[in-house]
């Protein structure tokens, strides 16, 4: 079932823990990529140095971040990859979660053709280590780009899903990466993964 508005507008750091072994679903072109959560990031603007809209911070570029929970903010990096973030809390208050990882369920021919331009089978061992294990990595194998920026998750092609079993999950919390710029926010305990997921980025 896919998760209503109600799952997002929670706190940021419950929805960022709950995320955990959800299914990130896309629909493309008669195609369903679906991948298992393993690893996010909370993000808080009002009180997060690392957060786009820290201090208020409100450009064309991060203006999804104030919107409704439920819909995906996605931007540019190093001018070349996408990350992929879902929208939290309330309207106005710019907080959201990075996906920073998952474990690919099915599609992997098509998932491997994206990143790699390869047939799965096709692949070397740490081209598979390397098929989703990080936020760029995974908006390329998902086929998530700056087109599905504001989309709402909960009546669009790009959604998540509750798995059809729950899992008994151990998350380990732990510090954010690539945030060295953020100050005191460095040591926010704020990065959650599923304990010994062989898809986690970095453990």
């Amino acid at each position: 079932m896919r998760l209503t508005r109600e799952f997002y507008s929670r706190e940021t750091l419950i929805v960022a823990k709950d995320l955990l072994g959800k299914i990130l679903v896309h629909e493309v072109n008669g195609v369903i990529l679906r991948g298992k959560i393993v690893e996010t990031e909370a993000y808080i603007g009002s009180i997060d140095k690392a957060c786009h809209a820290y201090g208020g911070k409100r450009t064309p570029r991060v203006e999804t971040l104030y919107g409704i929970p439920g819909i995906a903010y996605v931007y540019f990096i190093y001018g070349m990859y996408h990350c992929f973030n879902v929208i939290t809390k309330e309207e106005g208050s710019p907080e959201g979660v990075l996906i920073r990882a998952i474990e690919p369920i099915d599609e992997f021919n098509e998932m491997a053709k994206l990143r790699f331009n390869k047939y799965y089978n096709e692949l070397t061992k740490a081209q598979i280590k390397n098929l989703t294990t990080g936020p760029s990595k995974l908006c390329i194998a998902m086929n998530i780009n700056k087109g599905n920026n504001n989309q709402d998750l909960c009546t669009s092609d790009l959604y998540i899903e509750d798995p059809v079993e729950n899992e008994n999950l151990s998350i380990i919390e732990a510090k954010r990466i690539g945030i060295n710029y953020a100050e005191e926010a460095i040591d926010f305990l704020w990065r959650f993964y599923i304990k010994e997921n062989n898809w986690v980025s970095v453990k």
